[in-house]
Parts: C-alpha cells; structure tokens; sequence
C-alpha cells in the first residue's frame, strides 16, 4: 500500500480534496474496473481537449491510453478525479529513466476553471516523489493555454523549452518553500469558499428543534433569533408550525427558498438521513450538536464515517459532531448558532475549541475582561472542519488579528506547523493545549527515546512555528488582549510606572522571571521625572501616592517619547486624590500617540473597567494584577521576536549518499524483519553516509581480539562494553577511558566483561577533550521525528538540559536549539577556555535531520556524546534501531481530514 492510499484508509479508497469552487473532489488511484468510466469520460470530452491532449484528434487513440493505463502494469501510475458519482479527470506518469517519468492530463470540459487540473498535478507530483521520481517530463502544445497556466501556477519549480509548438517542460516533485505557500494558498481560497456558507449563511434552519424551552434545539434557534442573525431563520419539526415565533417545516428539504446552514440537535442515527434531505436542498454547511458519535466507541466511529461520506458526496461542510455551535459577530452577519448562554461581542480574536465546556469558558472570560469575537467555532469531534481548516480561513479574514485555540489532539500536526509557520507572520496564534501529562512516556533504551513525553513533539512544534502555547485559557486571553492592540514590541526593554510601588516590585521580579529588562532610565529621563514630582525615577518609576493623573500622563509620554523603552506597565492604585476615570484619560491621553505597546495595572477599585478606549479605536488592557499583566507582555515580545526573525532555510549538505544509506538499511531489515538495533558497523556507515565525523569503532570479543582493536586504533584508547540493552554504561562498570598500552587493556577488559557477564566490546581511540552533547532522534507517530539536543555524558540525565525540534530543521532552528541549552556558554568559551566550533556542532545536527528524514525506519538514535571541541565536532558513542515501518503520509498535501476515528 502506497502512503497516499495509507492516507486514505484502504488501498483505492482514495481522499477527498477541495476544488477551487469550495465543492469536494475525490482523487484516487486508477483501478482495472474503471476502463468503462474512463471510455465514457473519452466520450463526453470536446474535441478540442481531444486534440491538445493526443495532438490530434484520435477518439480510438484516447480508448487505446485509457486501456492501457486500466490494465497495463508496467510500472506507470494513473490517479483519477471524482466530481459527485462521475470520473471526470485522469492524470498518470509513465517511467522515462531513474528518477525521471512523462505525465500526461485529461479533464473533462465541464469541470475547467475548478481547479481540478492543479490538484491532479500536486498528487501526481507527491506519488512521484514517493515513489523516488524527481523530475516529471510533459510536451505540450504551445496553444494549450490552460494546461500550461496549470504548470506555470503550481509552485513547483519548472523549465520550459519551446520547439515547433511545443512546450518541452520539466517539473521538479520536491516541496520548496514557495511550493507550499503557493499550495496554501490555493488551500485557503479553496477552503474560504467552502466555509463561506458555515460562516456567512443567507439562512439557517434548526432541526430539531423542540416546542418547549431547555432544549438544545429550541435554546439555538433562540440565541440565534435574539442575536439579531441578518438571515432568515427556520425551525425544522414535524410537529410543529411555529417555535418561538419561527416558522417550523416538516422537513429542511419543505423549507421555502435557500439554506445554507442547518443546525442538527437530534439524535445521533438520524443525522446521517437527515444529511441527506440537507444534500438535496443544496445546504452548504451543517453543525451537528449532537453527541453519540466516535466518542462512544467502535459503533459511534462507523456512524461518524457514514454522516461524513454522506456530507462529502452532498459538498457538505461539517462541525462537529458533539459541539456547542458557531458564532459569527460580524455586523452584517449577527449569527450565535451555538447553546450557550453567553453572547460575545464584536472583536478581533476568534477562537476554536475542541471541547464545549472550554469553549463557554474562553467567551465568558472573553466578556468578563471585555474582549471582542470575531468568530467562535466549538470543533467537537472534529469529522470534519478543523483547527488547520480554520486557521487558513482566519488567516485571509480582515476582522481577524489574534488566533485562539483549545486543542486535546492533533490530525496532521507536521501541516498544523507549516500552516502556522505562514499564518505566524502576520497573526498570533494562541494554544492551550488539552491532555498535558507526563504519563504515557515512552519506553525506550536510548537516552532520547527515554527523555521524550508526549508533551515533547507539541512543545518542538510550538517553537518552530512561533505558536505561542498558554498554560490557561485566563492566559490565553489575557495575551490575545495585549496583542490585539497595536503595535506590537520592538524588544525587551519594559518600564514601570505608577503610583503603586509595591506593584511596581512585584512588576519588575515577574519581568525578571520572564525573560523581561527593565533597563536604568538615562539621567536626562530621570531629571525630568523628578521635576513632576517623581519620587524614584529609575526602573520602576515611582510617582508618590499623592501622583495626580496629570503627573501619570506627563511622566508616561516622557518615558515613552525617550525611546529607551519598548514596552510599558503603568501599575496604579485608586484613590479619591485619582479616582479611576480620570486615570483612564490620563492613560489614554498619554497613549494615543505612542509607538510602543502600553498595558495597565489599576488596583483599589472594584468598578474599574476592563480596557481603556482611545480616540483611534484601540482599547488598552487593564489587568488587575502586575504578573499577569508582565506575562501577557512576555508573550507578545516573544512573538514579535520570533515574527521579525528570517524564516531560515533547510541547509543544502555535501558528502551525503542517500542511496548507500538506504542500500544500508534495505541489507539490515532484510536479515532483522522485526527490526532492532544496529551493529557498531552499520551505524558507523550510516554516520559515514550522512557525513557526520565520528571516532571509529572496531568490536572484540575476547581479549587478544580488544588488544588488536586498540592497536590498529593507537593508543590511549577508550574500552566499552557492548554488551546489548545497556544504556548507562558507566553504571555499571562498563567504560575504562585512557588506557595507555597493552596491560592496561588486558586488565580493563577483565574488568569489564566481569561486570557484565558479556566478552563484547567496543574500542575507540581517545576523543579529543571538549564538551560533552548529545544528539539524538525519535520517531512519533503522529509527528514524525523529533531531534534533541542536550548536555550530554553523565549530565544528560541529571541536568535534563536538553531541546527538542521536528523536521524539517532550518537554520535558525538549529541555531535556536543549540543557543537554548544551558551549556550554551560552556560552548561559547566560559571563563576564558577556549571556544567550540559551534557551526560543527550545527553542521551534525543537520546531518542528523537529513538521515531522519531520509530513513523513516529509523526509530531511535543516540550520540552520546558528542564532543564539541575547537577543532571540531565527533560522534564518540552511537546508538541507532531500526524498525520496519509503511511509508509516511505527505503531511503537506492538500487533502481533508480523513474523520471518523
């Protein structure tokens, strides 16, 4: 089975995938019973396609490749388009030489303009590259204008050669950068046309709802009449002419007009049926309220499937099922379609949540601090729509600035990344991620597959794609406050201001904390403090308790128009000398013009409002404690760090040989077909594959065989046991290092072997001196591999110095990874000891992420250490596992969420 038919579930079944239009097409591979329908498309196609396809026109010709490709196996590949019951596109590749095939197209006229074409060609090119093709090869007609805008749109990269009419055009397979924003952004146009009837209905019919009040239906349909919905609003029950002064059908399909959202609250083996009769009025979007699905087992999983075939078949977009709703704030829309008592207002953060309860929990907290929605989706169980879909839709959406979200689980986590990587750049995206834990750890032998938790992959996720993770949702809402506030900060440096100096203290030590300066304002700065009264001008600046709101402001625009700061707290006690309106002026007077982000701590008054508006629009946080208010700050300098970073790139690598190290690992698992670990040798050839400097290894079991080994090493030389599933050597007596000659080795040997009851050994020349790392891989099953990189000898353990990132690994995340590590200064040269060589180091853990991603059999890996010295980097002590595994999905591909489980 191919990772593309993995993907789908079942060999053939295929996925679906959105065309431009918004409606869902089914790709899949070509199977030997689909020659009639193939013959049929043959047919239906114009004789104009005929001829730009076959350079003539020759319907017997399209019969002839259409046989071939049903019945030939010859090594070619052939996926087709399904729009609604009827194939209408086929797009194969014919092997031409290694690494290189000829594709061909043919699309049925009717579908033209949807996109269909550009979607042949991306999965064509992933099965491509899967299947080890780096180039594909067409000829096309000069004259064939829409295959051609297809390639030149596609984002892979391409060279084009114009002879006698014909375009000669080769296509690289591999994702670069551009590739898969220009995918993303097809995948957000795409998915923006299919929600727009979920976001944006004209109207809305609540089926199942009830006569009678507590009801989940009859509770929807009021919160969406009372919510002012710009719509028309029906109720749909067999029993009813009216609810709540709604007009009520038997039946959507009996409702006058169009619909475009149905809102489902009845029990869960009606849906599907009901999906149906939405199908055939043309709904476009439906939220199933409804619990009874996957979260009840193996029979609520094969309902959960069925409602969304039937939903895909109808180009149904689905929520849900078991949620609370939706709720779109905006003016001309006015839609709460959710149960929930709380009714937000208009706002800048949308927010989507995987639980209901949470999800109350993020809008009642929202209303209480006085933030604004702009939209709220409740995921539930995710069959469809999810966090990816909604990030995407939330990315090109104007009344959108801050993201928020409530996750339990990740779909496809490695496109959660990429996605949040490109969205990142112009919207925060907030996480509070469900299920942390340290259970669940997993059990391995090698030092990193022991330091990995569950909570490893998401926090290397995180950091790489600049989401910012939230242990609470109080938190969460607290920064999407600071953040939806322009501008953001241009550093660390954060002032202190107020009249509160116990504040003030607890302000600067929460900074401290976080990462935060509060730099020593310059003498002019000071001079001109004390002149309004100032009573400490340094860092906090202490106003006195008798401060007037006029003294506030002339000291804030002082501070700010300095430039020495780039944020500022202004901590401020009520009194009747101040009373808490007239602060606000003060504040919002000295803010208006100000360039940097300002936040406000206002203590003593239980009346004090949640924001401070300004004459531009903007409304400034009011918090009522100093920490949370640091903290949201915090997160937003970190945000605008990562924000103003470059992106980085994947390195390019020389002295790398792909194809000896696969033949290395094809030679292992054919003699171990359950896998394990790998011999001394073949981990030393696959280092020496992936170009990483190693202290070779020359194996002995018995003593005259080590006292050879280390003689062919040269002396002083390190003896090891090897002595299989011992992972802390040192513990138990099992490595000698320095030993000098001859009888050294004797007695060390001896020694060793003694206390592991195994004559197995390894013997390594003496590494040079330097600091001690380890480097390491793991595989997720969901995310893939992971790398960590850590203080490494007797330390990895104790100090548990260590970070972790997912491929693929740029630059500036190697470089993050490495200058985050506690022994980073020991790297740097501390106390005057000489440097190490850090661009060897980064140059190793490139290699590491080039094999990881080269061998996805490779489970477990560990250097440790690796001894980072001046004169270089060097793997001393190297595990690595191997285990037989099907080929990955392509994360990045655009498909939707294969729901059910």
């Amino acid at each position: 089975m191919t990772s593309i038919e993995q993907a789908a579930g079942r060999p053939g079944a295929g996925w679906d995938v959105l065309a431009s239009d918004g409606s869902v097409v089914r790709i899949r591979p070509l199977r030997e019973d689909d020659e009639p329908a193939l013959d049929a498309m043959n047919e239906r196609v114009s004789d104009r396609s005929i001829y730009l396809r076959f350079f003539g026109i020759s319907r017997s010709l399209a019969g002839q490749f259409s046989h071939h490709l049903a019945t030939d196996h010859d090594g070619h590949v052939a996926l087709v388009a399904e729009y609604g019951d009827q194939l209408v596109g086929v797009a194969s590749y014919e092997p031409l030489r290694a690494g290189e095939a000829e594709m061909a197209f043919l699309l049925e006229d009717s579908v033209h303009g949807r996109g269909i074409g550009t979607l042949l060609l991306e999965q064509l090119a992933a099965t491509a590259r899967e299947n080890g093709i780096q180039r594909l090869r067409a000829d096309t007609l000069a004259e064939n204008a829409p295959m051609l805008r297809v390639f030149a749109g596609s984002g892979f990269e391409q060279v084009r050669k114009l002879d006698s009419g014909v375009v000669e055009l080769v296509l690289d397979t591999a994702y670069r950068p551009s590739t898969l924003e220009r995918m993303a952004d097809r995948e957000r146009a795409a998915g923006d046309r299919s929600l727009h009837r979920l976001f944006s209905p004209r109207a809305v019919a609540v089926i199942g709802a009830g006569r009678t009040p507590g009801g989940i239906g009859h509770e929807v349909l009021l919160n969406v009449v009372k919510g002012n919905f710009t719509g028309s609003v029906y109720a749909v029950n067999p029993h009813a002419d009216r609810i709540a002064d709604v007009p009520s059908y038997p039946s959507v399909v009996e409702v006058p007009g169009v619909v475009d959202l149905a809102v489902i609250a009845l029990p869960a083996e009606q849906v599907r049926d009901v999906l149906t009769d939405c199908g055939a009025k043309g709904v476009g979007g439906a939220v199933v309220l409804t619990a009874g699905f996957s979260e009840l087992g193996a029979a609520g999983r094969q309902l959960q499937r069925e409602i969304l075939e039937t939903a895909r078949r109808h180009s149904i977009r689905l929520i849900g099922p078991n949620c609370l709703g939706l709720v779109n704030t905006d003016p001309a829309i006015s839609l709460n379609a959710t149960f929930a008592e709380v009714s937000p207002m208009p706002g800048a953060l949308a927010i989507a949540a995987q639980s209901g309860a949470v999800g109350i929990a993020v809008l009642d907290q929202a209303a209480r601090t006085g933030l604004g929605i702009s939209e709220f989706v409740s995921l539930g169980n995710k069959v469809d729509v999810s966090g990816n879909d909604l990030l995407l839709h939330w990315w090109g959406d104007s009344r959108t600035a801050v993201i928020g979200l409530y996750l339990e689980s990740f779909g496809n986590p490695r496109k959660f990344g990429g996605l949040a990587r490109l969205v990142g750049r112009t919207k925060p995206i907030l996480v509070v991620k469900g299920g942390r834990s340290a259970g669940g750890r997993r059990a391995g032998v090698s030092h990193t597959a022991a330091a990995a938790t569950p909570e490893t992959a998401v926090d290397a996720l995180f950091a790489q794609s600049g989401v910012l993770r939230m242990d609470t949702v109080e938190e969460l809402v607290e920064t999407a406050r600071v953040l939806a506030v322009r501008p953001l900060p241009r550093g660390r440096r954060l002032a202190v201001v107020g009249n509160a100096g116990g504040a003030g203290v607890l302000a600067a030590d929460a900074a401290g904390r976080l990462g935060l300066e509060l730099p020593e304002l310059s003498e002019t700065v000071q001079r001109e403090l004390a002149a309004i009264g100032a009573v400490g001008s340094g860092n906090p600046v202490d106003l006195g308790a008798a401060a007037s709101p006029t003294g506030l402001a002339q000291a804030l625009k002082i501070i700010i128009d300095s430039g020495e700061v780039d944020t500022a707290l202004v901590c401020y006690a009520a009194t009747r000398a101040g009373r808490v309106e007239r602060i606000y002026d003060a504040v919002a007077g000295a803010a208006v013009q100000a360039d940097v982000p300002i936040v406000v701590n206002c203590i003593g008054s239980t009346h004090a409002a949640p924001e401070i508006a300004l004459a531009d629009g903007r409304r400034l946080a009011v918090f009522p404690f100093p920490e949370s208010a640091v903290r949201a700050l915090a997160h937003a300098v970190r945000y605008a760090e990562w924000r103003s970073r470059p992106q980085g790139v994947v390195p390019d690598l020389p002295r790398v040989d792909a194809t000896a190290a696969r033949a290395v690992v094809r030679w292992f698992l054919e003699r171990n077909p359950e896998g394990g670990w790998l011999e001394p040798l073949h981990t030393g050839q696959l280092l020496q594959c992936a170009g990483v400097p190693a202290i070779p290894v020359l194996s002995a079991s018995s003593r005259s065989e080590a006292i050879a080994a280390a003689e062919s090493a040269g002396y002083p030389v390190a003896l090891k046991t090897d002595a299989p599933g011992v992972l802390h050597k040192t513990d138990i007596g099992g490595v000698r290092v320095g030993l000098v000659n001859s009888a050294q080795l004797g007695t060390a040997y001896a020694e060793v072997t003694a206390a592991t009851g195994d004559p197995r050994v390894v013997v390594q020349a003496m590494a040079p001196s330097g600091t001690e790392l380890v480097i390491g891989v793991v595989r997720d099953r969901l995310f893939g591999p992971l790398l960590m990189a850590g203080s490494g000898g007797i330390l990895t353990d104790i100090l548990a110095d260590r970070q972790w990132r997912g491929l693929p690994l740029t630059d500036l995340d190697a470089t993050d990874m490495l200058h985050s590590l506690r022994c980073a200064p020991l790297l740097a040269g501390y106390r005057g000891a000489q440097a190490a060589d850090e661009e060897a180091v980064l140059d190793v853990i490139h290699r590491i992420a080039w094999l990881a991603e080269l061998v996805p059999e490779l489970a477990e890996l560990d250097i440790n250490p690796l001894i980072a010295g001046p004169s270089g980097a060097f793997a001393v002590d190297v595990r690595m596992r191997l285990t037989p595994t099907t080929p990955e999905p392509d994360w990045y591909a655009r498909r939707m969420r294969a729901g059910g489980a």
